[in-house]
């Protein structure tokens, strides 16, 4: 099937012909005719498989039949979105797609001055895209009103939900119409977001493309088993490979980021870290940065990351070990978008092999492990029983000292002796 079967205005088709677009995501396939008919979608699908398009197209299309001439507009479509990366590429992406149509979008979040945003819905627009906190702050200050909203897209529920915004979310539900829209987005369905997607829908049409916390075909995985003290080394020593050009690298931590960043650039590897303590300024910066290819390596915390959209992102890391088995699906999501194929590495130490464990039942895969690299860790070192999720490593390692475990930290056998197998190449 093509964007030209889905019945969708010329305008719009014109708009996908410039971007390259040509057929569509199984999500963009099965949403859009449901959304441009006005009926409520619950859509599950993993990060990555292009569901931004699959709203943003059909909404534009329901505008275009009935758009506002008038001087003064009133906003239409509320998206809420939980971070303000998303939030900015969601409005590139309508801003996209309508560029032949007569519709104008905005964007608030947090973090930077509100007096822009403001003078932006002052003059009026069609199409809002918010995260909940400034949205709220702005609607209680009255430059914002809901009541003439018809369509409801609530974008990456579950991360609303990781990131405490849940309540927030109810509250802006609370203050829209009752007759509306309502299009619901979750790259997972646990029994909360279950519970609320079925609280503010009617009679929803269901989209689900893959199945719950299942990780892309296209994504090759691959772990590398590593002591703490060597990680920054192996990194430095996967880095060698020249087909690694541009590599996403995932921390646990803010301050861990930051740390990884600056010891990329001591290396002379060009490096930049994207989190939340970074301004919104210098964030879009190292973002812009990363897809230009200006620099090699974007170091992030998954709260940062996610809603990143990289063309061709090839490679991501793993630096640590997510506590939560279902955030490896979305990190790795950030390669292999789009059926396009990615390699994913792992760097996994002795007291992440609880969650690493997790990881692999969730996901129903034994992922290789990498062996053969100057820092391979010692088979004696591998924890007896697995602990349990979300508890700190630390806390399982049940030794008599109280404390975890202390390992010869010397470097083992340089940096020759890594294979060159040890790498998979974008092919």
């Amino acid at each position: 099937m093509t964007f030209n079967e889905l019945g969708l205005i010329p305008e719009i088709l014109k708009a996908l012909s410039e971007e390259g677009y040509s057929t569509p995501t199984p999500i963009q396939e099965q949403a859009i005719p449901i959304v441009a008919e006005g009926i409520d979608l619950l859509g599950c699908a993993q990060t990555g498989t292009g569901k931004t398009a699959a709203f943003a197209i059909p909404i534009l299309q329901q505008l275009s039949d009935r758009h506002d001439e008038r001087r003064h507009r009133h906003i239409k479509v509320l998206v809420l979105t939980p971070t303000r990366e998303l939030a900015i590429q969601i409005e590139e992406s309508f801003k996209a797609y309508g560029r032949h149509l007569p519709l104008k979008s905005a964007v608030i979040f947090g973090g930077v001055s509100q007096v822009p945003q403001v003078e932006a819905l002052r003059k009026g627009i069609d199409i809002l895209i918010a995260t909940p906190g400034r949205l709220l702050d702005l609607i209680q200050q009255r430059h914002v009103s809901l009541r003439d909203i018809g369509i409801f897209v609530l974008d990456e529920a579950d991360r609303m939900l990781d990131m405490g915004f849940i309540h927030d979310v109810k509250r802006v539900v609370a203050l829209l119409p009752t007759k509306r829209q309502t299009l619901f987005f979750s790259a997972t369905m646990p029994p909360e977001i279950q519970k609320l997607a079925n609280t503010i829908l009617h009679d929803p049409e269901k989209v689900e493309v893959t199945p719950v916390s299942s990780t892309a075909e296209t994504v090759s995985q691959s772990v590398y088993m590593v002591e703490k003290a060597d990680k920054r080394h192996l990194l430095e020593w996967v880095l060698k490979d020249p087909k690694i050009d541009r590599v996403l690298v995932f921390t646990r931590t803010k301050h861990g980021a930051d740390r990884v960043a600056k010891g990329l650039k001591r290396a002379d590897i060009s490096a930049e870290a994207i989190h939340g303590d970074k301004s919104q300024n210098a964030r879009q910066r190292a973002l812009s940065s990363f897809k230009e290819g200006s620099i090699r390596v974007l170091v992030a915390t998954d709260i940062a990351a996610r809603g990143i959209d990289v063309e061709e992102l090839a490679y991501v890391i793993n630096y640590d070990i997510p506590e939560v088995a279902e955030t490896y699906v979305h990190r790795i999501g950030r390669s292999g978008r789009a059926g396009a194929s990615g390699t994913a590495f792992s760097f996994c130490m002795t007291e992440e092999r609880p969650y690493w464990a997790a990881i692999e039942k969730l996901i129903r895969i034994k992922i290789p492990v990498i062996g053969g690299h100057p820092y391979v860790e010692p088979v004696h070192t591998l924890p007896q029983k697995p602990a349990e999720q979300g508890r700190n490593p630390s806390q399982n390692q049940g030794n008599s000292n109280g404390g975890r475990r202390k390992f010869n930290q010397q470097r083992r056998g340089g940096g020759n002796g890594g294979k060159k197998g040890d790498f998979r190449s974008k092919e």
